[in-house]
């Protein structure tokens, strides 16, 4: 059975949600598989770590939201909570790169400075 909520099948919806998911994933995976980071400029480098501590932020965030949403009373529930849910993992993404960009938790520059040791990258 195919639910619409407010002009999007539930079916969609599911599609959506599954995409989203492995979108940020596999795009990091991608970003790291295969790459000599040897030959890699310092900017690469950096921008590849900053991309990482962005995805474990985003997966943290995501963990936050589990404990606050088990609080939630289903007979309290908003119609317009469906479209919340919609792009809830779209702003955790943008709040997690933007916290890496802004300030950050000091992962990506120790992973950095680290993968710099670790191949022998000059600057």
């Amino acid at each position: 059975m195919d639910m619409e909520l407010g002009g999007i099948s539930s079916a969609a919806y599911a599609d959506y949600i599954k995409d989203q998911s492995t979108t940020a994933g596999s795009q990091l995976k991608e970003a790291i598989s295969g790459t000599d980071y040897s030959q890699a400029s310092d900017d690469e480098l950096l921008e590849a770590c900053k991309q990482f501590e962005s995805y474990f932020l985003e997966q943290v965030f995501k963990e936050m939201q589990k404990t606050v949403d088990c609080f939630k009373s289903d007979e309290d529930s908003d119609p317009n909570d469906n479209l919340v849910d919609y792009f809830q993992d779209s702003s955790i993404q943008k709040l997690a790169a933007t916290s890496t960009e802004m300030q950050g938790l000091g992962l990506a520059q120790m992973l950095y400075e680290q993968m710099k040791r670790n191949y022998n990258i000059e600057t």
